[in-house]
């Protein structure tokens, strides 16, 4: 049951990049150019004068809309705050911010990280290098890798898995 859950899941997001990223996109665009044309553009004789064909139109709007839509995507990017808020709140909603991703970081590295810790602390232990403030740190970095070694969250996320 879970794996047909999961293929229905994966449809899903598929359907919705798909769809919502390229189909409507390619939709949108062609719609756009031909409502503007027929409606604005057939109605103004001097735009129409500059324009006699739809295929004159759609080449020019497409020229000119695309490096300005590559600009404004920039800007977006780039000089927008509001970029920065559309990544914290996917960082926020994302489960793997607060637990391991499955594959090498839950198999090998968090493992290691661990064992490493360990062996270091018990290093520093053996030749009294190490305070009491820096033991009860260290402690709480063993038990929250421990944590996330066993498949649990650390942190405070937004939502529970």
């Amino acid at each position: 049951m879970k794996i047909r859950k999961n293929l229905v899941t994966r449809f899903w997001y598929y359907f919705r990049i798909g769809y919502g990223t390229y189909l409507t996109f390619l939709l949108g665009f062609v719609s756009t150019l031909i409502t503007v044309y027929y409606l604005a553009i057939k109605n103004l004789p001097y735009l129409l004068d500059l324009f006699p064909h739809f295929e004159t139109f759609a080449i020019l709007a497409t020229v000119i809309g695309a490096p300005v839509s590559v600009a404004i995507g920039w800007l977006h990017l780039k000089r927008s705050h509001a970029y920065g808020s559309e990544a914290d709140i996917t960082v926020e909603s994302n489960p793997y911010s607060y637990k391991l991703t499955p594959g090498k970081e839950a198999e090998a590295f968090a493992p290691s990280y661990l064992e490493t810790l360990k062996l270091v602390s018990k290093l520093l232990k053996s030749q009294n290098l190490m305070s009491k403030e820096d033991e009860s740190r260290i402690d709480a970095l063993e038990n929250k890798l421990q944590t996330l070694i066993e498949g649990n969250m650390v942190g405070n996320p937004r939502r529970k898995m």
